[in-house]
């Protein structure tokens, strides 16, 4: 277990072994091609295009977009080879070529059709090589020669199966396994060698090394052949790496070597075989598994990979260091001195003494490291905790006062620093060759990250939130005796202050100002303020390197600025690296001279190594690559590149695609274009590689674009003219026909004129008959509205009687029932009561009462029983009037006296009633007969 233990340990150092510097790398996820996982053969056109054989197709890159072109018969694509203005492809059970149409699409030749070739079952196209007039195809059994002018194919077989095919200083050879070696000779096969190691050995690469073949084998390792036979050799990078199954290798133009690895990413041998990286998912690649490997005409190494492809650009002057696994943190700063590369970070300081150690960090600093500076060959660290001094990888702390932003010298005091603090400024002091803290500057008590001498007693010191202070000192240096905010420059977030070529400069997101000293105040500065005008303004960070550079940062670019030997001008130069590339924290961006022309800038996931000496631009042609006309239906008709195009009116949307066939991770392409003939001035540059132009109205026009990459504008301009002929309402027969009928116009009107006049006094006579109908109208309407006016009030009435009658009778009854009730409370005389009491029982329940209200209802509502009795016939004579009293909205409590029963009783009444009318739950009574 221990020993486990312990091997686990050293294959976990090992990982740290050395920190690999790696160029960039440009990562296209199936998602961004839209197609499936494997590719298996990358090449390019001359129009500098790339070809990937994916396992939908082939896939074609223009720099700007990623195209499809499904395999014929939608199998697997495993070989492509672009050969002149054809494109060669294999797949399963079929080869041929595809060729460019007008409109730009490639269309597609069989020549295993056109040619009728008789296949053998289940063959697959592994390899393309192209020979002078012929083109070979290798599937795993036979070698097809296709001869370009003759049309005709002559085919080699293999009893065993054929590993790959090699063309080197143009001869062919391949590989049988079991058998060995071949070459072909007038159309072939010739056995070479069947040495053990080449039968059974599968060969991944096979290369020249003057009168000899270095072979690269899958799991045996390096071999030289030559007409001795088969050399074992060891390459220095197998000291310590003995890597197996290689599965693809190729020989860069500089003479170096890319190996494709089954599981472990690719790795980079030098010419003298040593190793120069290892690229795995690890670190960067986007799988492990290299099924091809190809060099473009930049020098940049295309992989197709099992789940991606993958773009690493060799020959870019960056190279990248990536902290996977965040153990050194976001950058804030950076030095070398003394021969060590000290990185300060969010995590502490670390410092290598070489390009290959790894990083180590210096123990005591863990936490915030806010700057490093060089002072009389002596490197200072200003921390969240306090002040160090750094020796050869270790430190002494020289101030315990938390939150050390800067350090600097005092003009003329060989043994005084001032320091920015949270809080201040802090002097330091050296005594018996020791820097200690000495005291703090009295009177200012305001953070102070960023300040410079302007004179020697006076101190500008910025702070991003407030404005730019000026501080005035004593002469002893002990505290400032008077401060005041500068009022000509602006507070602007992420700014900071420093000095360059004599002068205290300030950046802000309006530009960059140099202090006067003379007049005390900032003056913008237009040469270097056009930095922020060329580029959008992200951070007013600025960094003067050791050599001298003024360094600035923005979103597309990182500038600096040197001056002119003849006229000490100032100069401005840029280098494409985007700040979503870079990701530093804005503000605290950081750049740091190494050695020679090497910079290193830090980011919050490592740090870009720049090399200035091997930035070169170079000039791209920008093509206009695909037209396409859109219909109102959705449909899209491809238009030809070659002819100036025509179209009709309602052909009117136009798309066109662009590109430039950059592939550099750090270079950003954008566009500019303008529509003549409607939109005359250039557009915005853009990253956005097509542009859509709806509703255009009939004319010429002539589209033009082009580009730009680091600052620079591509040496040509595309352009594309095309007419949008006019509407058939604006053609010449339409006119024609206009014309017609405007003079049928003018006759027809002048024909009404006449007759309308002629009508007008007939029209003036019907019109007054009218006018007399109307009038004898109106009278009647008021007559029938008088009289309409009169039978409402007359039902007015009839209501108002029924309502007196109704509470007249409740009233009766109500006070009958109270004299009834009181008598029977009567003790005495019984039966002198009694006859009283049927008297007022009689009167209760008087029907000439009843025939009152009966008929005074019916004035008012005579077709309420009618309705009753039609809807209802089952109902009696009591019912009806119970009816009736729902209909005048009465309660049960007003219904009671009218029935001389109690209101327990008018209760159980209504539920009878409801019951015999069937009326559902949720219907109240009241509101049917209201509504009925």
């Amino acid at each position: 277990m221990r020993t486990l233990i312990h091997v686990l340990l050293l294959i976990f150092l090992s990982s740290f072994s050395f920190a690999q510097e790696l160029p960039p790398i440009i990562n296209y996820t199936p998602k961004i091609y839209n197609a499936d996982n494997q590719n298996w053969m990358i090449t390019q056109s001359d129009e500098a295009y790339i070809y990937v054989a994916n396992n939908k197709g082939l896939l074609e890159y223009d720099g700007a977009h990623w195209k499809l072109y499904k395999s014929p018969n939608e199998t697997i694509m495993r070989s492509v080879k672009v050969i002149g203005n054809r494109v060669y492809t294999g797949c399963y059970m079929n080869f041929g070529y595809w060729e460019r149409s007008e409109t730009g699409t490639l269309v597609y030749t069989s020549l295993t059709d056109l040619l009728k070739i008789d296949m053998k079952e289940d063959e697959q196209f592994w390899e393309i090589i192209q020979l002078d007039k012929w083109v070979l195809f290798q599937s795993l059994d036979r070698i097809y020669i296709y001869h370009t002018e003759q049309n005709t194919v002559n085919i080699i077989k293999a009893s065993r199966t054929i590993t790959k095919l090699f063309k080197i200083q143009g001869e062919l050879l391949f590989q049988v396994l079991e058998e060995g070696l071949y070459t072909i000779e007038d159309g072939e096969k010739k056995l070479l060698s069947d040495n053990a190691i080449l039968r059974n050995s599968r060969i991944a690469g096979i290369f020249p090394k003057g009168n000899q073949k270095l072979m690269v084998t899958r799991d045996n390792g390096w071999f030289l052949f030559d007409k001795n036979g088969l050399t074992g050799i060891q390459q220095p990078y197998q000291k310590e790496y003995s890597e197996k199954s290689i599965y693809t290798s190729i020989q860069l133009s500089d003479g170096s070597f890319v190996l494709g690895t089954i599981a472990n990413g690719i790795y980079h041998i030098s010419a003298e075989g040593e190793l120069q990286y290892q690229i795995n998912k690890v670190n960067g690649l986007g799988d492990n598994t290299a099924l091809s490997l190809f060099e473009d005409n930049d020098g940049n190494v295309w992989i197709g990979l099992d789940n991606g492809i993958n773009c690493i650009n060799i020959k870019e002057p960056f190279k990248y260091y990536a902290d996977q696994r965040g153990r050194l943190g976001t950058i804030y700063a950076s030095v070398t001195h003394n021969g060590y590369t000290y990185l300060g970070t969010n995590q502490g300081l670390f410092y290598k003494a070489n390009h290959n150690d790894n990083f180590t960090f210096i123990e005591g600093t863990k936490g915030q490291v806010w700057s490093l500076r060089i002072m009389n060959d002596e490197l200072f660290c200003g921390h969240d905790s306090g002040t160090f001094l750094i020796k050869e990888g270790t430190q002494q702390r020289i101030a315990n006062i938390a939150g050390t932003w800067d350090i600097k010298e005092i003009p003329g005091k060989e043994n005084m620093l001032l320091q920015g603090n949270y809080d201040g400024l802090y002097v330091l002091t050296k005594e018996n060759n020791v820097w200690r803290m000495a005291y703090k500057l009295k009177g200012f008590n305001i953070s102070s990250k960023h300040f410079e001498w302007a004179t020697p007693t006076k101190i500008l010191v910025n702070h991003e939130y407030k404005g730019v202070y000026e501080l005035t000192l004593d002469e002893n240096y002990q505290e400032v005796v008077q401060y005041k905010k500068n009022e000509t420059i602006q507070k602007s977030a992420n700014t900071s202050l420093i000095q360059f070529d004599e002068t205290i400069y300030q950046a802000n997101k309006n530009g960059i100002y140099g202090y006067d000293v003379a007049t005390e105040s900032f003056q913008k500065d237009t040469i270097l303020s056009s930095i922020f005008n060329k580029d959008e303004y992200t951070s007013g960070r600025l960094v003067v390197d050791k050599v001298g550079y003024l360094w600035a940062f923005t979103k597309n670019y990182v500038n600096y600025v040197t001056k002119e030997k003849l006229d000490g001008n100032f100069k401005i130069q840029r280098i494409a690296i985007p700040q979503s590339l870079r990701k530093e924290m804005k503000g605290y961006e950081n750049i740091a001279h190494l050695s020679g022309k090497n910079y290193l800038l830090g980011t919050s996931d490592g740090y870009i190594i720049i090399n200035l000496s091997e930035i070169h631009n170079k000039e791209y042609e920008i093509s206009i690559n695909h037209i396409a006309n859109h219909t109102l239906l959705g449909g899209v008709q491809e238009i030809a590149l070659t002819n100036e195009g025509e179209f009709d009116a309602k052909e009117n949307f136009l798309e066109f695609k662009y590109s430039i066939p950059a592939y550099n991770k750090y270079e950003v392409a954008e566009y500019s274009y303008k529509l003549e003939g409607i939109y005359d001035e250039w557009s915005e540059w853009s990253t956005r590689a097509k542009a859509s132009f709806e509703n255009l109205s009939h004319g010429t026009y002539t589209f033009k674009v082009r580009a730009r990459i680091n600052n620079q504008i591509t040496s040509n301009t595309a352009s594309y003219t095309f007419t949008i002929n006019r509407p058939w309402y604006l053609s010449n027969l339409a006119i024609f026909i206009y014309i017609i009928l405007t003079i049928l116009l003018f006759t027809g009107l002048n024909s009404f004129y006449k007759s309308y006049y002629k009508k007008q006094r007939e029209r003036l006579l019907e019109k007054k008959t009218r006018e007399l109908a109307l009038k004898e109208l109106e009278a009647q309407k008021e007559i029938i509205q008088l009289k309409n006016k009169q039978l409402n009030t007359d039902i007015e009435a009839k209501n108002r009687e029924l309502a007196i009658a109704t509470m007249n009778m409740i009233k009766k009854n109500e006070t009958l029932n109270s004299i009834k009730q009181e008598l029977q409370k009567q003790k005495t005389d019984a039966q002198g009561v009694k006859p009283v009491i049927r008297l007022i029982d009689k009167n209760i329940n008087n029907a000439e009462d009843w025939k009152f209200f009966e008929e005074a209802f019916n004035h008012a509502d005579k077709d309420f029983f009618k309705k009753v009795k039609e809807l209802h016939p089952q109902l009696t004579a009591n019912d009806l009037r119970l009816c009736a009293y729902l209909r005048l909205n009465l309660s049960s409590k007003e219904i009671a006296p009218l029935l001389n029963i109690s209101v327990r009783s008018v209760e159980i009444k209504r539920y009878r009633l409801r019951k015999k009318i069937s009326l559902a739950r949720e219907i109240n009574l009241n509101d049917y007969f209201l509504n009925l």
